[in-house]
């Protein structure tokens, strides 16, 4: 396969930006009058509650959304790529990076493992026995395809994964004994997207995210229990390839939780933690035995603003989910949000940072439909976006373009890329910076007792640090 382009034009292209785009309808489906009220009045719409305003319903049944914004199918599983390959099945994660012109490159994870209609068909596989891996596809100005390709195969559940900053996907194998590859979009099925970087360690990976100002990746783990890692790489040079001169595997652990467990973690709390080496080759059985934290089921993680988010889809006392982040600077985790109610929030996934500065979430509720994204702001509220009204499937690999003019998504089942622009707010670093450092939502703190309280004053500690002790079972009521 050739290269869509040379690396210089790509850094080249990469560091121009991009005019708005400004699409006709045509091939599109519109959801409502163009325009937003809330959005013109406020001169951006999350600058307070409601979001985007109530979801239009879809005539095509697919995907409602708020009203003004518009969506076009970019690609399905079972349609044929540039080469006349079959497009695979299981829409999973997804990152965009900068293309020439105002194009945008799109890498895609299929989560697929075992017997399937649609495989991951690679000439230069891993394993030529699996049928997972991941794809490319160069999305014009007028967002539609110009070329769609294999990228990597031979690999087992791609579920998610992460970009880097020098342009590729680092994609993650979903099973007990998975590994981490790096797939470059502007050399699809080369030596590097067979390569596994052992050293980021054998689990079931979910997802990645990189600290662009350090090198270390963080690393999510999609089992019961799972763990937080990081990779210290030894090679900390911003190319395709330095990943795999290996490194160091560390799982997260907090010495003043004796139970080891995240449950006891309560919204706005904050602990230092421990960074513990683990074995990469047994990695969750080494956390575990060095009484590392212990989350329920940990999806998707992004990093922004200084700051690394993920999510515990199955976490919390009514186990609809949370939200964490974690600060380096300060080696500080926090809870963020831990959802009461479906309606606010059900099984966190994938997530990102909008261009102005939200926290997007995609829900996998169980496959019974209905999954959204979920907006929540810098100010504590929350909003739904889209939902999607296919039974039997979930929303999956959210991402924005470069120029913050197009939102790509997936339907996992049968698998959907689209392409969703509208009235989005204009790109906003300083609200992005205020996401990742504004205060945990007051309203899903919790509800402290005037005894605890009172405990809690007698012995020097914060209300929320006493109820984190009653949690725990500490008999000091």
């Amino acid at each position: 396969m050739d290269k869509f382009m040379s690396r210089r034009s790509f850094l080249k292209w990469g560091g121009m930006s991009a005019a708005a785009m400004m699409l006709g309808a045509a091939g599109a489906l519109t959801l409502g009058k163009p325009g937003n009220a809330l959005a013109s009045a406020l001169g951006g719409p999350t600058s307070g509650a409601g979001g985007y305003g109530p979801l239009v319903k879809d005539p095509g049944g697919v995907l409602n959304l708020p009203e003004g914004f518009q969506y076009r199918i970019i690609s399905e599983q079972g349609g044929k790529l540039s080469d006349g390959r079959v497009i695979p099945g299981m829409f999973d994660g997804m990152a965009a990076f900068q293309g020439p012109g105002r194009s945008t490159i799109l890498v895609r994870n299929h989560e697929q493992s075992g017997n399937t209609s649609h495989p991951v068909e690679g000439r230069n596989p891993y394993d030529k026995t699996k049928t997972g891996g991941t794809t490319v596809l160069v999305v014009d100005a007028n967002r539609k395809i110009e070329r769609e390709v294999v990228a990597s195969s031979g690999t087992t559940r791609n579920c998610a994964g992460g970009a880097t900053p020098w342009g590729t996907w680092l994609t993650c194998e979903e099973t007990g004994g998975g590994y981490v590859f790096e797939v470059d979009p502007l050399d699809p099925e080369n030596d590097l997207s067979k390569t596994p970087i052992r050293e980021m360690g054998r689990f079931s990976h979910e997802a990645t995210a990189l600290d662009p100002s350090t090198g270390i990746v963080y690393l999510t783990e999609d089992a019961s229990p799972s763990f937080l890692y990081r990779f210290l790489p030894n090679d900390r040079s911003p190319k395709p390839g330095a990943l795999r001169q290996g490194g160091k595997l560390q799982a997260a652990k907090i010495e003043e939780m004796p139970l080891h467990q995240a449950s006891a973690l309560y919204t706005g709390q904050t602990y230092e933690i421990l960074w513990v080496d683990v074995d990469p080759e047994r990695a969750n059985a080494d956390a575990a035995a060095k009484g590392c934290i212990q989350f329920s089921r940990l999806e998707g993680a992004y990093f922004a603003g200084g700051v690394f988010w993920f999510d515990d889809t199955s976490a919390g006392l009514t186990k609809l989910g949370r939200v964490y982040r974690y600060v380096p600077a300060t080696n500080t985790l926090e809870l963020f949000y831990e959802s009461s109610a479906a309606n606010d929030l059900e099984s966190p996934d994938n997530i990102c940072i909008t261009p102005w500065g939200d926290l997007w979430i995609a829900e996998d509720g169980g496959g019974g439909g209905g999954d959204r994204i979920v907006g929540v702001t810098p100010e504590g509220a929350t909003y739904v976006f889209a939902e999607n009204l296919l039974n039997g499937s979930e929303l999956a690999g959210p991402t924005f373009s470069p120029d913050g003019g197009t939102f790509f998504v997936n339907i996992q089942s049968p698998g959907i890329t689209f392409a969703i622009w509208g009235p989005f707010a204009r790109r906003n670093a300083a609200r992005q910076r205020l996401m990742g450092h504004a205060a945990p939502p007051a309203p899903w703190a919790p509800a402290v007792s005037e005894g605890l309280a009172a405990f809690a004053a007698r012995h020097g500690m914060s209300d929320l640090e006493a109820a984190a002790l009653h949690r725990l079972g500490v008999p000091i009521l």
